[in-house]
């Protein structure tokens, strides 16, 4: 069997604002055809939404979010005799960052009516206070684990 290629670690430059390298992986992750700077301002203007609602810092409410969102354990799929379990695995590291900020972007889009960076803000501060569809799908994504604890010692 031919060996993988290897995969390089992929360095982000911190955003330009807050010297943050996790606000510059949401606005990566929120970035459409290439347009950096679309994703910047609306990032920002979030950022200052929040400022003016929860007369809290944008960058702190958007740490405490991530915080809440971010899995302590998923699911992966194996086969083992002819049948597919779920099997419990813990998150580690980027991967957590990397889920918690989709399910955030998720959560987003989800909603209609409003602009993106209201939506944006929304689900943030739904998120810092453990509420919204992004801790809701954590929580599921927990439940599904529990459920399938016993299926642990298949990993």
């Amino acid at each position: 069997m031919p060996r993988r290629k290897r995969v390089y670690d992929k360095r982000l430059k911190p955003d330009s604002r807050y010297g943050s390298v996790v606000v510059s992986k949401l606005i990566s992750a929120l970035m459409q055809e290439g347009k950096r700077s679309v994703a910047e301002k609306l990032v920002y203007d979030c950022f200052d939404i929040i400022k003016e609602t929860t007369q809290k810092g944008g960058l702190n409410v958007f740490e405490q979010a991530l915080k809440n969102v971010s899995p302590l354990v998923e699911l992966k799929s194996r086969r083992v005799g002819g049948a597919n379990y779920q099997i419990p695995i813990p998150v580690t590291g980027d991967r957590r960052t990397a889920l918690a900020i989709r399910w955030i972007k998720d959560g987003t889009q989800s909603k209609k009516g409003k602009r993106m960076a209201e939506k944006l803000a929304a689900e943030l501060i739904d998120a810092s206070n453990k509420t919204g569809v992004a801790m809701k799908k954590r929580d599921d994504v927990h439940r599904m684990a529990d459920a399938n604890k016993a299926f642990a010692h298949f990993a």
